[in-house]
């Protein structure tokens, strides 16, 4: 059923021969706005969520292909929104029978309601990545081919080596989004990743050290063979660090985090409470805050879903409305939150983009594209030899985090000592424990080097998963709490 871009194609095109032109297709678009426009007519606003994806995966395991799949999904999901209520059914079956029988469950929530249809979402003709599937590109045996060369390029690195796992995996999605006035919209949307993973063994003790890559774009880029060797390097170079690990040190100390994915803190700990649903409901730590000082000067946080190519980027949200560049905190001062269209009406403020959903079984809520805070004046090195004795934290594992009280516990996967200004023994089993709003108050050091994660970033939020992006510079913290491991 692929119907892959031409140069010349739209993505309205594309989607249109997808959803209504395709052989024994089951349901035109004049019927699907027909049905749209009846189902919503007392209704703020809704709308029909279309969506057709390939999706597919490649893993090896210890020199075998353990696992190999292929999925197409095919589906609609069709919403009602009445003051603060949301009528929402989808179903697996694109025909006007299943439509119809969605727009009685979904008319429901508005029966009675004196509808005030809500302004559409502004156009766009950006296309912030390629709309070609990335799929369509490359034979399943050179996917194989190149997961084997891999295994043998790191077992030939490091005679330590004790196993290896790669994995390759992409999608293409294609939406469109039919609103009840009859106005449409469509992306074509390509995602790509690679992981790799490495086991190293040394006298009885085994590390392992992992990187990942991807984004929006075709499997050339993460397949070139310098770029996937520097990742493979990049893995074994952390399995050894930790093969040199210490047990780390527990209490109240400064802490330094590195550069890019180390944003995922920044993300957790503070992105998730300036989404406006939290908000609007006042269960976030930062509810009634706008316009205050919540972090320390030169503070600057944005989420910005408009960089090219990026993982966390999107042309429209999950809504049909264009994302943006939003300036959450300036300088120390929160502006704004992220917005969906229906907080954003309730809120009586702006959309900004950040509608979102998992699939089309899933009504769109706000959430975080790729959230990022901005450099500041330091040299990482000057920050580093202001340190007498406090922890590096260069890369993260996994972390909770709690929106009403804004606490963090987040687990440090490569961390070091900092003693006398130097950098020192590599630490295992440090985490960092704190408050959000408050961590954000004790940056004290902000560095000039911003860099971004490599593209590994998905968000799970209500149990739904989507794919983001994070980035940070360098960053000092005073007076953050360490947990170790350290007798």
């Amino acid at each position: 059923m692929t119907a892959d871009a031409t140069p010349l194609d739209t993505p309205l095109s594309v989607t249109d021969r997808l959803f209504f032109e395709r052989d024994g297709a089951l349901l035109d678009q004049d019927t699907a706005a027909r049905l749209t426009r009846a189902a919503l007519a007392d209704s703020d606003d809704g709308e029909l969520y279309l969506e057709y994806q390939e999706s597919e995966s490649v893993t090896l395991d210890d020199g075998r292909i353990r696992s190999a799949g292929f999925d197409t999904t095919l589906g609609f999901g069709l919403r009602a929104v009445a003051g603060e209520a949301t009528g929402y059914a989808h179903s697996g079956e694109l025909s006007e029978p299943a439509l119809r029988r969605a727009a009685v469950t979904v008319g429901a929530v508005s029966a009675g309601h004196a509808g005030t249809v809500a302004e559409p979402p502004r156009q766009t003709n950006a296309r912030l990545y390629s709309p070609a599937n990335p799929l369509a590109g490359m034979a399943f045996g050179k996917r194989t081919e190149l997961l084997a060369g891999i295994d043998a390029y790191a077992r030939g690195r490091d005679s330590r080596i004790k196993q290896v796992a790669a994995s390759i995996s992409g999608s293409w999605q294609a939406v469109q989004i039919i609103r009840a006035d009859g106005r449409r919209v469509a992306d074509l949307r390509p995602l790509v990743r690679m992981n790799i993973s490495v086991v190293v063994e040394q006298d009885g003790r085994r590390e392992t050290g992992s990187t990942g890559c991807g984004g929006r774009f075709g499997y050339d880029r993460i397949l070139d063979e310098a770029h996937w060797r520097g990742a493979v390097d990049e893995a074994l170079r952390q399995a050894l660090v930790n093969l040199d690990s210490r047990p780390a040190p527990a209490g109240e100390m400064p802490v330094v985090l590195g550069p890019g994915w180390p944003g995922i803190l920044l993300h957790e700990a503070i992105g998730h409470g300036l989404e406006g649903d939290f908000n609007r409901k006042k269960t976030s730590a930062f509810s009634g805050l706008l316009g205050t000082r919540i972090a320390a000067p030169g503070v600057t946080v944005v989420d910005d879903g408009t960089m090219p190519d990026r993982r966390g980027s999107l042309t429209v949200d999950d809504e049909g409305t264009p994302t943006s560049r939003t300036v959450l905190i300036e300088d120390g001062y929160l502006r704004e939150f992220l917005q969906d269209r229906l907080n954003a009406r309730l809120m009586g403020v702006r959309a900004t983009g950040n509608g979102r959903r998992q699939s089309y079984a899933h009504a769109p809520m706000p959430r975080m594209t790729n959230t990022v805070m901005l450099s500041g004046p330091h040299d990482p090195a000057e920050m580093i030899r202001s340190v007498k004795h406090g922890l590096y934290a260069v890369n993260f594992g996994g972390g909770q985090v709690d929106i009403t009280s804004g606490k963090f516990v987040f687990t440090a996967s490569e961390a070091y000592m900092i003693e006398d200004g130097q950098v020192t023994a590599p630490v295992k089993g440090a985490t960092l424990i704190g408050n959000g709003p408050d961590a954000l108050t004790r940056v004290e050091m902000i560095g000039n080097d911003m860099a971004l994660d490599p593209g590994i970033g998905t968000c799970g939020k209500n149990g739904q998963g989507v794919p983001v992006g994070v980035g940070q510079p360098t960053l000092k913290l005073t007076g953050l709490t360490v947990g170790g491991t350290a007798a």
